[in-house]
């Protein structure tokens, strides 16, 4: 009489994983806003292309503050503003206050939900562009504080 189990065999076709360290964990992004460029600029001016009408629209959007568009549900909100935008490592700072590579931290929402969360840049208006059905946005540029 034969005594039947079951058997259970590694399957040669799965790699083997070390799940000590097969997940690494990015490191988030931060954003160093210099003293040199804090206080500096009060808004950034962004372009919003309505490609059904064909029409754009420059609105005037305050850092740390928020637009919503006319006749829809979106909402931009700028939570930096870098003029001389640099990456050092995993920080996002200005290595100066001059308009050299201006870029915004935006954040656009449609209905309440964020559909957008990256950066805008003046000069490179292709870098990390937003493609949404109806409107195309681009950073003019920095509005600077009045002292």
């Amino acid at each position: 009489m034969g005594l039947w189990g079951c058997q259970q065999q590694a399957d040669p076709l799965l790699p083997n994983v070390d799940t000590a360290t097969s997940h690494t964990v990015k490191k988030e992004a931060t954003i160093v806003v210099p003293d040199s460029v804090r206080g500096k600029w009060k808004a950034v001016r962004i372009a919003v292309l309505d490609k059904s009408a064909a029409k754009a629209t420059i609105y005037t959007v305050p850092i740390g503050g928020r637009i919503t568009l006319p006749h829809s549900t979106m909402t931009i909100v700028v939570d930096a503003f870098l003029p001389a935008f640099v990456i050092e490592g995993s920080t996002m700072t200005s290595s100066g206050n001059a308009l050299k590579n201006p870029g915004a931290k935006v954040r656009i929402t449609e209905n309440g939900a964020v559909i957008f969360n990256a950066w805008l840049f003046s000069r490179y208006p292709t870098t990390h562009a937003f493609m949404h059905p109806r409107y195309a946005f681009t950073l003019m540029d920095g509005v600077p504080a009045t002292l």
